[in-house]
């Protein structure tokens, strides 16, 4: 049997995660939910002097948004939208007739302006751009996020629903990758902190296409995105639990966002994959949380 569906198949039979009929959609233990909560604690013991504000998003943002976003251009495999019933009554009653006979029932449902979010820290632009040009000290701002995106996988590490939690740093350049290095020096300080074994490596986002195969060589050229990754599935590559990004002043001319002197703001991000954190402690320490190592439960329970 396949390691990945191995795993899974552990998480299903010790209660961790409850199978639903469609792959990357499992429903979570308490257990399951009380380390993540831990985790988010013991992460934001983490800079939270530096912290101006704190966020927490639904998981959909405002359609124009997120097409200001630039993510169908780059993503649009990944990608998802709210869509709903937009017929009258004779429609309603066709419907109906589609469902009980096991028709397609889908051609009535309309978008809406609304579209599911695909990164955490994407509704925070324009929000930030609404206020006017930032401070000299610029915005650092904690958020979190349930993320979409459609790649239905065995691999339990691979969800297409799942929480982010990140620290956005937007301002100057200089103030953009300070904060990246310092949290790729952080990140690595955790995972010994949970006895997780861990690597830092370039990457590059999954960008669709021809044209965005180019576009990944060029955001690795220019270092503009690392990861740490986790062994969490022993025949697969090592999953990427956390990312350092620079996004340069992409985002910033996006919404609009503007530093003190007027000049468009560049952004920076770290992000931790909520999910994908609990099932490497949960690979590399058991399913009994009580069992795990004594400064590992010291971390996260005290």
């Amino acid at each position: 049997m396949d390691a990945q569906v191995s795993f899974l198949d552990q998480l299903f039979n010790q209660g961790i995660l409850h199978d639903s009929g469609v792959d990357g959609l499992y429903a979570r233990s308490g257990v399951f939910e009380d380390v993540i909560s831990k985790f988010e604690a013991f992460a934001l013991t983490f800079g939270q002097d530096e912290i101006s504000e704190a966020m927490v998003f639904p998981p959909g943002m405002p359609m124009t948004d997120f097409e200001t976003s630039g993510y169908m251009k780059n993503f649009p495999q990944l990608a998802g939208t709210v869509h709903a019933f937009c017929g009258n009554d004779h429609d309603h009653m066709g419907l109906i007739q589609c469902i009980a006979e096991g028709k397609d029932w889908t051609d009535k449902q309309k978008a809406t302006d609304v579209a599911l979010t695909p990164a955490a820290c994407y509704p925070l632009y324009p929000i930030l751009a609404k206020r006017g040009p930032l401070t000299a000290d610029g915005a650092y701002v904690a958020l979190q996020s349930y993320c979409f995106r459609h790649e239905p996988s065995r691999d339990p590490a691979r969800m297409q629903m799942f929480r982010q939690r990140e620290y956005v740093r937007v301002g100057s350049p200089e103030q953009a990758m300070d904060f990246r290095e310092t949290w790729k020096q952080r990140g690595q300080e955790m995972m010994k902190i949970l006895q997780l074994p861990h690597e830092v490596e370039v990457a590059n986002d999954p960008f669709f296409g021809r044209a965005g195969r180019m576009m990944g060589v060029s955001q690795r050229e220019q270092e503009l995105k690392f990861e740490l990754v986790v062994p969490v599935n022993s025949t697969a590559k090592p999953t990427a639990c956390m990312s350092f990004n620079y996004h340069m002043d992409n985002f910033g001319k996006a919404w609009n966002i503007k530093q003190a002197d007027g000049s468009p703001a560049h952004t920076a991000c770290v992000g931790f994959g909520l999910e994908r954190i609990a099932l490497a402690l949960f690979r590399h320490h058991g399913f009994d949380v009580e069992t795990w190592p004594e400064g590992v439960r010291k971390a996260l329970w005290g």
